[in-house]
């Protein structure tokens, strides 16, 4: 009895099939030059790593972590994230280095999924960091370089929502003070974006009205520049005051960027990156229905690994790219040699000097083609050196 084959794929794993692939390369290699113009540099790392260093430190669930088994019975785990192990190096074989540190990577990373869901298990990131920079310029550079990147692959119609944890965190802590499972409850309805549920927790909080109705109207900040006088008549304490200053600050840079017009502020925005401490941002595109891309200012995690610095950076969902670029044309630039016993050899010669040139270029006996028409096609240009051919297609 011959056995099956499995054609099931495990939970949340996807085949990239060659148009795809290529759209993939392509936007790949598009934010690659713009890190690049920056005077950001590539570097790559395992995609496994210890559970009790990078594992444990990732912001990823523990749930969501891949894990196995080496020979010496170390827990590992593929990488969940790229920013952790960029720390880890940074830390160690980089931690001598001129700082800042300005690093760019792209790959994949990997996180379990419950159930199907439409969400991937393993996705490709490209992304930066700059490690050493604490201030308001760092911040900026990186969000700058993030628009310029989006545009470069020809994506024009985004938006780029930044806000500040430190704000948030503050605002709740002056208002509900210690009560941690509190504060964690309503951040987990602002991170979910659930303002519908928001609205009910808070009526059904045991505090005064007054603290109702700031809480209910840290809602109201988002928007353009305007939200500052807004958020800091709104703010409760010195901190707020502190985190509304930095995205003021932040702001006037962007304008020197000309990138403003990308830029939307939202002071209720929460990631499950826990360790963010200052601005964070989040990029959107029209009819996509998920993240685009990611980042902010991580002060906590380079200590971690016992390095005494700060850092910033960002990451681009590669698959979601390709999807908000919607690129229909599936001409991938081959050009198609046709030809027949007679033409064999004339082929070759013509095949080389299109490969001399750069091209690339398809071979293809004419005995071998079901459909003419469909396979001219797919190729940008097709040389026809059969008989009763000799035609140049474009």
């Amino acid at each position: 009895m011959v056995k099956r084959l499995m054609f099931e794929k495990p939970l949340g794993m996807r085949d990239t099939l060659p148009f795809f692939y290529n759209q993939k390369s392509k936007a790949r290699q598009q934010l690659s030059n713009a890190i690049l113009s920056f005077g950001y540099s590539f570097m790559d790392t395992p995609i496994m790593e210890y559970h009790e260093t990078v594992g444990k430190v990732s912001a990823t669930l523990d749930q969501q972590l891949f894990k196995l088994l080496d020979q010496q019975g170390h827990t590992l785990v593929l990488r969940p994230d790229m920013t952790a192990p960029i720390a880890r190096v940074a830390a160690s074989q980089l931690k001598d280095a001129e700082f800042p540190l300005r690093l760019a990577y792209e790959g994949p990373v990997f996180r379990a999924q419950q159930t199907e869901g439409g969400k991937p298990a393993q996705f490709e990131q490209v992304g930066t960091e700059l490690i050493g920079d604490h201030s308001s310029y760092g911040d900026a550079e990186v969000i700058a370089l993030l628009v310029e990147s989006l545009k470069q692959t020809g994506l024009d119609d985004f938006v780029i929502t930044v806000g500040h944890i430190g704000y948030v965190k503050a605002f709740f802590t002056d208002l509900l003070g210690d009560d941690e499972d509190t504060i964690e409850y309503l951040l987990n309805y602002l991170y979910r974006k659930n303002y519908v549920g928001y609205r009910e927790a808070v009526k059904e909080l045991s505090v005064p009205k007054d603290k109702k109705d700031a809480l209910l109207q840290l809602l109201t900040l988002k928007g353009g520049d305007e939200i500052f006088d807004s958020s800091r008549s709104l703010a409760r304490n010195q901190a707020c005051m502190q985190a509304v200053n930095e995205l003021k600050q932040l702001y006037r840079l962007l304008q020197q960027y000309e990138v403003e017009k990308y830029i939307h502020f939202d002071l209720n925005l929460i990631s499950h990156m826990d360790y963010y401490t200052g601005i964070l941002f989040e990029g959107y595109a029209p009819n996509l229905g998920a993240l685009l891309c990611n980042g902010g200012r991580y002060d906590t995690l380079l200590p971690s690994f016992q390095l005494s610095a700060s850092a910033t950076g960002f990451a681009v969902h590669l698959e979601r790219l390709v999807e908000a670029l919607n690129e229909q044309d599936s001409d991938d630039g081959r050009v198609g040699v046709i030809v027949d016993d007679d033409s064999y050899g004339q082929g070759l010669q013509e095949a080389k000097r299109y490969r001399e040139d750069g091209q690339a270029v398809l071979l293809q006996h004419v005995d071998q083609i079901p459909d003419l028409q469909a396979f001219k096609a797919e190729l940008s240009e097709t040389i026809d050196l059969t008989k009763g051919g000799g035609e140049r297609d474009e």
